[in-house]
């Protein structure tokens, strides 16, 4: 058997396959943060499409953390019904189902007030941000555990803390955006605590498989490098954290040098030098692709996304292209 479509033990759980749909923000949430019919084809969509674990998309913890106001949110009990409804449509199709938890710091665009570590705007397009004290700190920490009990209640097998992409977690772990001089700032250590923090919050009420997204990379002379996040992955690993998802980018305005593959030797560095598991991701679109990565041992689980937007089913043409036999949904076999 390929390694693609061989079945993987994340902690407490057996992914079917290891292709994995990572988060990605679909703006279709009612203000309230509210799941909305959309959701509910979007999801079902890619779960008969044989995908082993769909993480939802960026979910707010706090209104004010919400990239947008139409983003998805878990911060008041009221969401707890349609995400639950979202894990029954996928659930019935085979696949594991995740959720990302997150905050968005100073690049949301909600209105009022937002917040980061530093009072520094990501660009003249984004308002700047009110830094944080001590007690918006603790208030962030304890909004992450109670949507950990959430997401529990709704029946999700797996939780995703987003500590990437210029989002609020990855503000304080990078020199580029934190310039704290507290607890929370300077040193490796320091501007990782908030990340401790709200890791060991959530273990404190979530027993299942735990992921970390980050961005591994800045690609800006003052932000964080891969060698960082070798550190702050042995960290994770120390902490209970199951496997990291390793993007890059997004924490400043930069160039980026973007082909297949691009980001997979910072999950290949992260899976060796921290000996934890990784997922790969960045324009992996190919059967093959995703094969080399796994038998040369560079990742252990192949995050698609966009190409997940174009072809829903793309499990089953990749299982086709790679010789594999997998049965779709009983409803569509003759269709394959």
């Amino acid at each position: 058997m390929t390694k693609l479509f061989e079945p993987y033990q994340l902690q407490s759980i057996t992914l079917k396959n290891r292709v994995v749909m990572a988060p990605m923000c679909m703006y279709s949430a009612q203000d309230d943060g509210l799941v909305t019919p959309f959701h509910q084809v979007h999801y079902s969509t890619r779960a008969a499409g044989q995908i082993g674990l769909i993480i939802l998309e960026a979910t707010g913890i706090v209104p004010e953390g919400r990239i947008s106001n139409k983003d998805l949110g878990i911060w008041d009990d009221a969401h707890i019904e349609g995400l639950r409804q979202l894990v029954n449509g996928m659930k019935a199709y085979g696949a594991k189902t995740g959720i990302q938890l997150a905050h968005a710091g100073r690049k949301a665009t909600v209105e009022g007030e937002i917040f980061a570590p530093s009072a520094i705007a990501f660009s003249d397009a984004y308002q700047t941000p009110t830094e944080m004290t001590i007690e918006d700190i603790e208030y962030v920490i304890e909004a992450f555990k109670k949507a950990a009990v959430r997401a529990a209640k709704a029946g999700f097998d797996v939780l995703e803390i987003h500590g990437a992409h210029g989002y609020l977690i990855s503000e304080f772990l990078s020199p580029a955006t934190n310039k704290r001089t507290d607890l929370y700032g300077g040193s490796q250590e320091n501007r990782y605590r908030i990340l401790r923090q709200v890791i060991d919050a959530i273990r404190s009420v979530w027993e299942g498989p735990l992921l970390v997204r980050v961005s591994a990379e800045d690609y800006a002379a003052d932000g964080t490098t891969m060698e960082d996040f070798i550190v702050f992955s042995r960290w994770m690993k120390s902490q209970g954290v199951d496997l990291v998802d390793v993007s890059t980018g997004g924490v400043v305005q930069a160039h980026i040098n973007i082909f297949p593959g691009y980001q997979v030797p910072h999950a290949e560095a992260i899976k060796h030098g921290a000996e934890i598991p990784t997922g790969a991701v960045g324009l992996i679109t190919t059967a093959i692709q995703a094969e080399e990565i796994l038998q040369n041992n560079r990742a252990d689980l192949i995050f698609l996304a966009r190409v997940l937007l174009r072809e829903p089913y793309w499990p089953l043409h990749a299982a086709k292209d790679l010789g594999e036999d997998i049965q779709p949904p009983v409803q569509y076999v003759r269709g394959w």
